[in-house]
């Protein structure tokens, strides 16, 4: 029987073949003395980027790699890998390259797991794919009559990341410099008018979420993009006379609503999807999703809990 040639482009070779089932499209982001990727970058975002020299963008290598060059030998290897991601970021600004970028320089996030301290700018972060951390809060109320009801954020319509979308309690980018306690008690007070008594006093830390996402149609920005991410878990208990109220101009109100009404909005996609996937994780910890009444429960688990492609801690203390 002849072969339907049609349906395959010709020529081919093995290469071609096998290149069909393996065929990662991003290049991974190196650092100099550290033989591990820590991000990931679309070939669109390789290609618009004018790299300065301080890079060395390798198309042919399997996978395909874009390295920070330590042009310092190893004397001041922090300082050299800085300035670079500085003056890079600075080109696609001044360049107007990226709709991410918004135009603007932004506040240094540090590269999770890098062997010395590394910073890139947080509207850059998406560009290079490296793992975003995050900080977020879950206040919650104990009625008697009603049950557990969960203070919810409504973001506000000119923020640039899902406009008008329901939102935890409080939510903030982890800083350089900066834990993730103090981002959320900070975060708490700029979004919510929650005073840092009322905080210190009252909440709790509970572990992480990890999850990566590419970005879509309800991003704002470029399509495609890798967003790993890391978010540290925090809860608050509070009564009746503590009331989260907007106090910058990122959250357009707060509305106190029973889990019910939460599961319904969650199901129905009206939240940001990192908080509605810090929402389930608080569904789990107070038995409202369980392995009797979710039939996906284990799998639940592993996408909250996932096992991200890039290092969480330095190298040398990875054994």
């Amino acid at each position: 029987m002849s072969p339907d040639r049609s349906k395959t482009s010709q020529p081919t070779t093995y290469l071609h073949l096998v290149q069909k089932c393996d065929n990662n499209p991003y290049y991974e982001l190196h650092l100099p003395a550290d033989s591990r990727p820590h991000g990931y970058l679309l070939p669109s975002t390789v290609a618009a980027i004018p790299w300065p020299p301080a890079f060395h963008v390798d198309h042919d290598s399997r996978p395909r790699r874009v390295t920070v060059l330590d042009s310092s030998a190893g004397t001041a290897t922090a300082q050299t890998v800085n300035a670079a991601f500085a003056d890079v970021v600075t080109r696609c600004i001044d360049g107007d390259l990226f709709h991410v970028l918004d135009g603007k320089h932004s506040e240094p996030f540090a590269v999770l797991g890098a062997n010395y301290p590394v910073y890139i700018e947080r509207f850059a972060s998406s560009l290079f794919g490296i793992t975003a951390c995050g900080a977020c809060l879950v206040a919650y109320v104990k009625d008697g009559d009603s049950g557990l009801k969960i203070w919810i954020a409504k973001r506000a319509a000119h923020l640039y990341s899902y406009p008008g979308c329901l939102d935890i309690t409080v939510a903030g980018g982890v800083k350089a410099g900066v834990s993730p306690l103090e981002t959320v008690v900070q975060e708490a007070m700029e979004e919510a008018s929650l005073e840092e008594g009322v905080m210190r006093a009252g909440v709790r830390a509970c572990g992480v979420v990890t999850c990566m996402g590419i970005t879509g149609d309800d991003w704002a920005g470029e399509k495609g993009l890798v967003m790993p991410e890391l978010l540290y878990l925090y809860e608050m208990e509070v009564g009746g006379d503590v009331v989260p109220r907007p106090h910058d101009e990122e959250v357009e109100g707060f509305r106190c609503l029973r889990v019910e009404e939460v599961r319904e909005a969650l199901l129905k996609g009206a939240f940001k999807p990192d908080a509605a996937c810090v929402l389930v994780a608080f569904f789990i910890r107070h038995g409202i999703i369980t392995a009797e009444n979710e039939r996906d429960y284990v799998a639940i688990l592993e996408h909250l809990h996932r096992k991200l492609p890039f290092p969480v801690k330095p190298e040398s203390h990875a054994r």
